[in-house]
């Protein structure tokens, strides 16, 4: 068995394993990490050796924290991540080289069939009938999207919405509200198959189908870092927010996962406080008093256009991993277009929590 896991912020870890009467064994721990002394490397192969297969990441890096020489060193490696591995072997998770990705980035489409698009294209991928998918979205107009089990009143301020002509939609992933603008706001959303998470937490999945982000920020001169759970932060402000949602697939067997995330490249933080109701609770352990100190646009941050930033994150994308341009397929875009008409513009669904 064969399991990697890339360290957010470091290195990969590399792990080839056997199971045999339901104990790990043959253990071989690789990686282009940083390790002292030596002898380290051998103590972790150690610590695993005979470890029951069903112990969880936790216990794991419990056996490997106990083995290792006090003067141990890790560089781009910790023992949690060691163990991710491990799991990942069991789990036979697949690697993002086994797939061929393609890129959809296409012209500028509503908020509503957006959320329709989401959830056609991550249905496809689950059904194994469209290959793991990175979308760039582009907006037609300003909108407010609210998480799935967003109170719609707590949320959105309907006098703000109006006067300034912001449409209002309920995405199918849960998490908190967001105020997006067409030339202010980077979106992007990965269909991936289930098997590519195969072993991590949900909150480690975050930091792992974002890892690549982390590269391109820092290809334009941004130091960034997830913030658990679901943001992507820097040392002025936030910068990003993901969500994510499961979906089953056919027969209820794997599925796929919907990972969907909004980068404020500017930001009219005066106009986002009309529309949204964000309280201080909110912020009470964000370590800031205001909602405007929170968010730090990439515009600022890198001084590129818009558009340039996005190429040079597709361009990130595509050097890691492969990434070949497809589009939204005829069939596609008219079930995205019915979700839109029975769903996603239905104050039903936009007020299905009130």
């Amino acid at each position: 068995m064969h399991g990697e896991y890339k360290v957010p912020g470091g290195k990969l870890v590399v792990v080839d394993l056997d199971v045999e009467g339901g104990a790990l064994r043959n253990v071989r721990v690789a990686g282009d990490f940083f390790l002292e002394p030596d002898e380290a490397i051998l103590a972790i192969d150690a610590a695993l050796e005979g470890a029951p297969a069903t112990t969880d990441t936790a216990g794991l890096a419990a056996r490997i924290e106990a083995a290792l020489p006090d003067s141990t060193v890790m560089l781009g490696l910790s023992s949690e991540g060691v163990a991710i591995a491990v799991r990942r072997a069991l789990a036979r998770a697949t690697e993002w080289s086994d797939y061929d990705w393609q890129l959809i980035h296409e012209a500028p489409q509503s908020p509503a069939l957006h959320m329709a698009l989401d959830e056609v294209i991550t249905a496809e991928v689950a059904a194994g009938v469209r290959p793991p998918t990175l979308r760039v979205w582009e907006w037609d107009s300003p909108a407010v999207i609210i998480g799935s089990f967003q109170s719609l009143r707590n949320e959105v301020d309907p006098a703000g919405v109006e006067r300034h002509g912001v449409d209002v939609v309920r995405r199918i992933s849960g998490g908190g509200a967001m105020f997006a603008e067409p030339s202010s706001t980077i979106t992007y959303s990965l269909a991936v198959p289930q098997a590519l998470v195969s072993g991590l937490s949900f909150a480690d999945s975050y930091a792992y189908l974002d890892d690549w982000v982390l590269e391109a920020l820092a290809d334009m001169g941004i130091k960034a870092w997830y913030q658990p759970l679901n943001d992507i932060a820097t040392e002025v402000g936030k910068i990003a927010g993901a969500a994510q949602k499961r979906v089953v697939g056919p027969d209820g067997g794997p599925g796929a996962v919907l990972h969907h995330v909004t980068m404020a490249y500017d930001i009219d933080a005066d106009k986002m406080l009309e529309v949204l109701r964000i309280g201080k609770e909110k912020l009470s352990d964000k370590g800031t008093r205001s909602a405007k100190k929170r968010v730090d646009p990439l515009r600022r941050q890198t001084g590129l256009p818009r558009q340039v930033v996005i190429e040079r994150m597709i361009d990130s994308f595509r050097r890691r991993h492969g990434l070949t341009t497809g589009n939204v397929t005829d069939a596609e875009l008219a079930r995205a277009e019915e979700l839109v008409r029975t769903k996603f513009a239905t104050p039903e669904w936009t007020a299905r929590v009130p």
